[in-house]
């Protein structure tokens, strides 16, 4: 078959993105041709204010390089905008009165800048600020005159302004407003901004409006409104932009603002599709990356004619740095009445926060300074999260950033380049800020590719993010607020989910072909998400699928650096008899064990076990009364006690009892990740209940229930749930709490970021305040323990899965190859 024809009108960010999202699916589909109107291949256009300011030059903006189109076939044209859409014949002639035609096309013709039609506005040396050739002018100017002046006091203005004045310009900012950056600033944080920049040297002209560019051969002054007069030999236009759509209403195409197109970025003409600053999306236009990239991405879909990708618009948030102060903004952060705004404030310091609130949710945001928790406040604003339990510190960021309450010592703006951010994967804050930059990433998924930073437990996701906005700026692509659960389809965590309890689904194929998954067989990131899903919703109907999981979790055990494996018997509540540890010896001395250690949840760790001997160590340790621990599994782990009123003089209760019983009730359980307990028998808290999963503290008149504490290299201290009378209650609620874990969280998403993400209060609108709910849901948990408790190390030692740990003799291997 030969190929079908996609032209691209327009080489800028947005629709060579759509050529490289498209080339991800179907590589070989179209013969793509793109013409540009600039004589450069496709560049970043956010970082013509740093090549302005001598920062950086035009090679170090460039995204894809001429050598980028060779290599994937891509017939490209530079400096020849393509001129004329014939629709009836599908062609398009360029300036150059070269016609092709085309079976798909897509415009991408971008956004021109608004220059204000005022006398003299035509005059050489008034310029935009909107490509390579504006910087250009801007910089020969600066070499030969000394006054400037910008009009327009948003972000480009401030831009440019800074920029010329690094080239040593005296520059006049005009604005017609009374304070700067109204789109992104509230007035307290635009006169910090304006105060700031005074102090660095530029000048302002507030509530100016322009009457007349003066000059006759050249610009030599700016008139306002009110007569008076300022001296220019520069004037930089930068007080917005327009859609282009000339082109598209020439050739008869339905434009208002910009080209209308639909939730497939499909124009009235169905074979031409738009995408970028030129669009209008259910009446709105876009101006920020963001958004663009993910209609390039939907476009690019449709264009593969897979056909399910659906662009519904876009929630922005902005995270720009401005002649090097940071700025945040998000939502609607003017407060209207009815609203309630948060406000931290300090001057001396230059930080100023403000969250503007309506039941209990956020609606807008706006900070200057420090900006680190943006991209925090933006995620609970675009999930409607219900803050009501975080109001007294939300001010103060996000309380699990740091390690162990360090502070501003682990702030992420605060890092060293060595400073490491993905402990998973040892990836450096210097590592992550040069792929970002010498590669132009622009997405949290493309700095995992480049530097497997935030790949793997995904705990450091914050500080990657925060990375990602505060090096690229304007142009960060924020997670959209629907996260596909992998490559291979475009639905999220809890679409799959949902559709597994309502369609039902009870077989991974069942799965795939009910949701159009793009892959036969799905892939190593959601098959062992789905198979989770599946059995925490069907543990009496689906069959575990051993191949879906980790090795550790095929093995039994948790593999060590030199291949060889650790066993961890259960002990239950950290309880052990004379017997039970004669028998862990003898396996110790039959098996050779070079090192046993105590855990941190009081069990004993034999190392150095390999594999072909795990399930005759397992045989004799299941003899001696020994489970699994599951120290290797997404699963509950440990229960953690203290001595208690037993032994202990401050003891109020018998913690041990009670953390052998709520051991007894959960072992086994399989969970979305690791999932530790514990029990103190009182205040003093020896067992470190407030920084578990699920943790208990004993008290005179009872038991305090904490939920959703972790320890590790990012310490969150637990909620109190509540405060219950009876042991019987603490297994009800834990068994409750558990479940709704099980059935609401998504595949490796600790208890921490769950409780933050779906919010306290819903955790206690279904364990507290609905009685019968809680009740059922410790019924379903009590019914999947009857299919989960069932040893794994017993079937292993009776002949289950005897080939996982079958060594692959050298015979064998030859035969293999």
């Amino acid at each position: 078959m030969s190929k079908q024809k996609l032209i691209l009108i327009g080489n800028g960010m947005a629709g060579i993105r759509a050529v490289e999202e498209l080339l991800k699916l179907e590589p070989e589909m179209y013969e793509i041709t793109v013409f540009g109107a600039e004589p450069h291949p496709n560049y970043n256009r956010i970082m013509l204010s740093p090549v302005l300011a001598g920062e950086k030059t035009i090679d170090d903006i460039v995204l894809n390089s001429r050598e980028w189109y060779t290599e994937n076939g891509i017939n490209l044209h530079t400096g020849d905008p393509v001129a004329e859409i014939d629709r009836i014949s599908r062609q398009v002639t360029t300036a150059s009165g070269n016609t092709l035609s085309y079976d798909r096309l897509l415009l991408a013709t971008g956004s021109n800048p608004f220059i204000i039609p005022v006398p003299g506005h035509e005059l050489p040396g008034v310029v935009g600020f909107r490509d390579i050739r504006d910087v250009e002018m801007m910089l020969e100017s600066a070499r030969q005159y000394k006054k400037a002046v910008v009009i327009g006091g948003g972000l480009l203005g401030l831009e440019a302004a800074n920029g010329l004045m690094k080239n040593g310009m005296d520059v006049t900012v005009v604005h017609l407003m009374d304070i700067l950056m109204e789109r992104q600033l509230d007035k307290p944080a635009a006169e910090l901004l304006k105060a700031s920049l005074a102090e660095s040297g530029m000048n302002f002209l507030m509530q100016a409006e322009t009457a007349e560019i003066l000059g006759d051969d050249r610009v030599r002054g700016v008139r306002f409104k009110d007569g008076s007069k300022i001296e220019a030999d520069l004037v930089v236009m930068a007080v917005g932009i327009r859609p282009n759509t000339v082109l598209a209403q020439q050739a008869g195409l339905h434009c208002d603002r910009g080209v209308v197109v639909n939730d497939t970025l499909q124009t009235f003409d169905p074979r031409i599709y738009a995408v970028g600053e030129c669009v209008q999306h259910r009446n709105s236009c876009y101006g920020l990356v963001a958004p663009l990239f993910e209609q390039a991405k939907v476009c690019a879909n449709h264009l593969a004619m897979l056909g399910y990708g659906r662009y519904e618009g876009s929630v922005t948030s902005t995270k720009l740095k401005v002649t090097g102060i940071d700025l945040f903004s998000a939502g609607e952060f003017n407060e209207e009445e009815g609203d309630e705004t948060l406000v931290l404030q300090d001057p001396a310091q230059g930080i100023y926060k403000k969250l503007v609130i309506r039941d209990n949710r956020i609606k807008g945001a706006v900070m200057y300074g420090d900006t680190i928790d943006g991209t925090w406040y933006f995620q609970l604003l675009r999930e409607e999260t219900d803050i009501s339990s975080l109001r007294n510190t939300i001010l103060f960021g996000q309380h699990d950033l740091g390690d162990a309450g360090h502070g501003d010592e682990t702030r992420v703006a605060m890092l060293s380049d060595d400073a490491e951010i993905c402990g998973c994967n040892g990836v450096c804050k210097g590592d992550i800020v040069n792929a970002i930059s010498s590669k132009g990433l622009f997405t949290l998924d493309e700095v995992r590719t480049h530097t497997k930073a935030s790949a793997s437990c995904g705990s450091c996701t914050g500080l990657v993010e925060s990375l990602l906005a505060s090096t690229v700026g304007e142009g960060y692509a924020a997670a959209p607020s629907k996260k596909a659960v992998c490559a291979c389809t475009e639905h999220s965590h809890d679409e799959v989910i949902q559709a597994i309890r309502t369609a039902p689904l009870k077989s991974m194929r069942n799965l795939f072909d009910y949701l159009n998954w793009k892959t036969p067989d799905g892939c190593s990131a959601c098959r062992p998400a789905l198979n989770y899903y599946l059995l925490a919703n069907w543990p009496g109907e689906y069959q575990d699928d051993a191949q879906s999981r980790f090795i550790n979790e095929r093995a039994h055990g948790n593999i060590q650096k030199d291949g060889t494996y650790s066993v961890v018997p259960r002990m239950f509540g950290g309880l052990c008899t004379a017997n039970d540890l004669r028998a862990i010896a003898d396996v110790s001395d039959k098996y050779q064990v070079p090192e046993m250690k105590v855990t941190g949840g009081q069990r004993i760790d034999l190392f150095g076990v390999k594999k072909e001997q795990l399930p005759a160590m397992w045989k004799d340790l299941t003899a001696a009364g020994f489970v699994s621990g599951h120290a290797y599994g997404k699963a509950m782990r440990t229960v953690k006690t203290c001595a208690g009123k037993t032994w202990c003089r401050f003891g109020t209760q018998n913690s041990t009892g009670l953390g052998v019983q709520l051991e007894e009730l959960t072992w086994g359980s399989w969970m979305p990740h690791k999932f530790k307990l514990a029990v103190s028998g009182c205040p003093r808290n020896c067992a470190e209940a407030t920084i578990k999963d699920f943790g208990v503290v004993c008290v005179d008149s009872g038991y305090e229930l904490h939920v959703g504490g972790n320890g590790g290299i990012k310490v969150r201290v637990t909620d109190l749930l509540c405060k219950v009378e009876t042991e019987a209650e603490v297994l009800e609620y834990c068994g409750a709490f558990t479940q709704l874990y099980r059935e609401e969280a998504h595949y490796l998403e600790r208890t921490a970021p769950w409780v933050e993400r779906v919010s306290l209060n819903f955790v206690k609108q279904r364990i507290l305040k609905d009685e019968s709910g809680r009740k059922a849901l410790f019924e379903r948990f009590k019914y999947g323990q009857r299919f989960a408790q069932i040893d794994p190390w017993r079937a292993c030692a009776e002949g289950a899965e005897a080939h996982e740990f079958k060594p692959l003799h050298i015979n064998q291997m030859r035969a293999v190859s």
